[in-house]
């Protein structure tokens, strides 16, 4: 397994351009399944592990997928139904080919989903709407097993228990193939929900609502391909941001959307740190002295759980006491043993942090556990003193396109190590 080796200490200096985000490129690809006749064609498609799984799994399932240049195209019609654990266990977003796959070809046989680590993340939200449009679902020897009624899905009232970005997505690819209409209550807000609405009606579909709590989809008979952009990754500039602050000096970060960043935006002023942003580009400068601050993640437009724990970095080295709780995830608090390896003062309570803020941090060897984790322990060995290895990166390499590229570009001392 690759790992990274750091030397810490240096100040960041330059111009990262953000890559697509992994989180709207994902059911995006699941929109290939959809299409009746044409080509879909997705740009700024990020090139990442998972982007590489998601397009084995369409072709698995009889579907031409390709990514040249950061440009995605799908065609052709689903000519299986099943998708296997062997491709399905490495990315938990396979189960975004459910809805889709039900929808288009009336039968889903799709194995529960792997991925990281960082808590339950059920599908029984999924199953519940699913079934509410009048599938008939069944869960044998780990495999979910759907089936629609004759006539296809029905439109049908969903209401989500508890706010699920996957769900809301699954749904939404579902319902646009179905007979008469969906709304979808509790429905969740992510910017990606919007750029997969917006992707699904240039194809033809009729959604309206995606970004709000309510969203109505009318049903259509086929849908067509066509050409879309994924979105900036926001997680992606919202660890940058975090890394330019972290360690002096002015990072802009170019080919993104700040709308998306407001609550990081907040807090990080508050820390100190001076944000600057036009439509499409992102400031940071800082002098490395950073004031305490604590915060609450939330679902969108709320502080995002994938910026947790590098936002908990950037706090084990301000000058005071702050707090974190983590309502998303209850698993979420894997980078903390690591961190403290290095010297943070973290102490845990169930779903809260209290971070005590040291004077530095210092190198040391160290391990990641999931893909947010990951970027939080290579935020963290840029600050410290001296050298830090990161081991188990494929983390690192489903969410973050030629991370080490970017940041060597601006100052940094950082090296692959392949094994």
């Amino acid at each position: 397994m690759d790992s990274l080796k750091i030397i810490g200490g240096k100040t960041l200096n330059g111009r990262i351009k953000i890559s697509g985000a992994k989180n709207a490129a994902l059911p995006l690809m699941a929109c290939g399944l959809l299409i009746n006749k044409g080509n879909l064609e997705l740009s700024s498609m990020p090139n990442l592990a998972d982007t590489k799984f998601m397009c084995i799994l369409l072709e698995s399932l009889g579907i031409k997928a390709k990514i040249i240049n950061n440009i995605a195209h799908f065609s052709g019609n689903p000519s299986k139904h099943v998708a296997k654990y062997d491709i399905v266990r490495k990315m938990r977003a396979s189960i975004l080919v459910l809805g889709p796959l039900l929808t288009r070809v009336g039968i889903a046989k799709v194995s529960l989903p792997g991925g990281c680590s960082i808590g339950t993340r059920p599908v029984d939200l999924h199953i519940q709407a699913l079934e509410r449009m009048g599938a008939t679902i069944n869960l044998f020897n780990g495999y979910i097993e759907a089936k629609a009624p004759r006539n296809g899905l029905q439109g049908a009232e969903i209401k989500f228990p508890k706010i699920s970005v996957g769900a809301t997505e699954n749904i939404i690819m579902a319902a646009s193939l179905a007979n008469g209409r969906t709304k979808i209550h509790n429905a969740a807000k992510e910017p990606e929900i919007i750029d997969l609405a917006n992707c699904l009606n240039s194809m033809g579909a009729q959604i309206s609502g995606a970004g709000t709590s309510e969203v109505i989809i009318k049903g259509v008979k086929c849908l067509n391909g066509c050409k879309h952009t994924v979105i900036p990754d926001r997680i992606e500039a919202g660890s940058f941001a975090i890394a330019g602050a972290i360690t002096g000096g002015e990072l802009e970060l170019i080919n993104c959307e700040p709308r998306h960043l407001l609550s990081l935006s907040e807090y990080l002023i508050k820390a100190g740190v001076n944000w600057k942003n036009t439509d499409k580009t992102i400031t940071i400068s800082s002098n490395g002295n950073l004031n305490p601050v604590s915060i609450t993640t939330s679902e969108y437009p709320g502080f995002p759980t994938d910026l947790q724990a590098q936002f908990m970095t950037l706090m084990s080295i301000a000058n005071g006491n702050s707090k974190i709780v983590e309502t998303i995830f209850e698993n979420r608090f894997m980078h903390v043993p690591e961190l403290a390896r290095m010297g943070a003062n973290i102490n845990l309570n169930g779903r809260t942090a209290n971070i005590s803020g040291v004077q530095s941090l210092n190198g040391a060897r160290l391990m990641a556990t999931d893909l947010r984790a990951s970027i939080s322990l290579i935020i963290a060995a840029l600050r410290a003193e001296g050298e830090s290895v990161v081991s188990r990166i494929y983390h690192l390499d489903r969410g973050y396109e030629k991370i080490e590229q970017k940041l060597i570009n601006c100052g940094a001392d950082i090296e692959r190590i392949r094994e």
